[in-house]
Formats: structure tokens, sequence, C-alpha cells
């Protein structure tokens, strides 16, 4: 089975983004996975375009896109995309768009075609916390999950796609508020490998 996982570059004042730094340490082959990684901009739209260029160059089973989310304590695996772009603050190219569609033409909502309750079961199962989320935000990780899905929807119905948000990486805490939530990169690659091992295993059921 071919995985492609996509993690986004830095943003926000952050020199490293947990997300594509924890995807870096992945092996390319984990048993019967083939991984291949990617790094996508923190930026809207274009972040879909180039998961779609991915998806044509390397034709993976299942796509699952890595990012971060610097309030959360684990590992989120995320339900569902909604249509919708609103930014707090203004993505790597200074866009920050508000009450805006991420495709004109979507539904409402798009829901992950991943495993997502086996993933969770699995990243736990090994000693990490993890659980199901049922908002990915507004900001571009929900706007690459749409994209994604919306691409799987309309164009590439035999590959399956979802989304995971992560943790802080443990340096990123220097200097934030004490009893920022923090996790270790190898632990975050770790649980993102037990993530992939459930879509692999779902797809041999």
């Amino acid at each position: 089975m071919k995985i492609l996982i996509t993690g986004f570059e830095p943003f926000g004042g952050e020199s490293v983004n947990p997300a594509y730094e924890a995807v870096k340490l992945l092996p390319d082959m984990a048993g019967d996975i083939q991984i291949v990684k990617m790094e996508i901009p923190t930026v809207f739209g274009e972040a879909g375009k180039v998961v779609e260029t991915g998806i044509l160059q390397h034709q993976p089973d299942a796509v699952i896109c890595v990012g971060q989310a610097g309030r959360r304590a684990d590992i989120g695996v995320e339900r569902v995309a909604i249509n919708l772009a609103e930014a707090s603050i203004p993505d790597n190219a200074g866009n920050q768009p508000m009450d805006v569609k991420v495709q004109e033409d979507g539904d409402t909502a798009y829901f992950a075609t991943i495993p997502v309750k086996a993933m969770v079961k699995n990243i736990k199962d090994h000693g990490i916390p993890a659980s199901i989320s049922y908002t990915a935000g507004t900001y571009v990780c929900n706007s690459v999950m749409y994209d994604l899905l919306y691409l799987i929807d309309r164009k590439y119905p035999s590959i399956r796609g979802g989304f995971i948000h992560v943790p802080y990486a443990t340096e990123q805490g220097v200097g934030k508020p004490v009893g920022t939530a923090t996790m270790e990169l190898s632990t975050i690659s770790k649980a993102l490998l037990y993530a992939l091992e459930a879509v692999a295993g779902e797809d041999k059921n």
C-alpha cells in the first residue's frame, strides 16, 4: 500500500513545524506500507494544489495531511472538514480570508474517508494520547483537508484521505506560557506511523 503523507512548512512566527518535522522522521517503508513524504505550503489554495500534484505524481492509495494545532495536547485525528476559510492570522503569503468558501461548488462539509476510530485506537494502544477531533478549525489545515476530500469526491474516488493535528514540538514550548502542551517529535512521528498502520490494516480487511 502506498500512502502520501504531507506536513506544513512553519507559520505564525514559528521556526519549525512539528507536522513536517515528524513526517520526515517516518521510514520510507513500514512493513508493506510505502510512505511518500511531502512538505506543503501554509497558504490557502496553494496547499491543496500541491497535494493534488503529489497525487498525480505518486498515485497513492491514501493521503493523510498533518498540521500543527498549538493548543492541543494530544494527537487529533480529524473527522470532518467544512467549506469555510476564516483566518485569525495571515497565511505565509499574506492571505487572510474571512467568511470565504474553500470551494465555491463544494458541499458544506466532507467527512474523512480514512478509518478515524481505528487510527485513534492504534495510537492509544501504543501508549500515546490521541482522540477524534470534530473540528479542524477554519485556517489552512481545514482548508487543505477540505480540498483533499473535495478532490477525492470529484476526481479521485479510489483514494482515501484525511487529516491529523499534532501538538507543538517540545522545543517550541520554550518561551511560551507555563503549561503549554508539547510532545516530543519522535513520539509524534511514532503516532503517525501507528495511524498509517491502521489505514493499511483496514485495507487488508
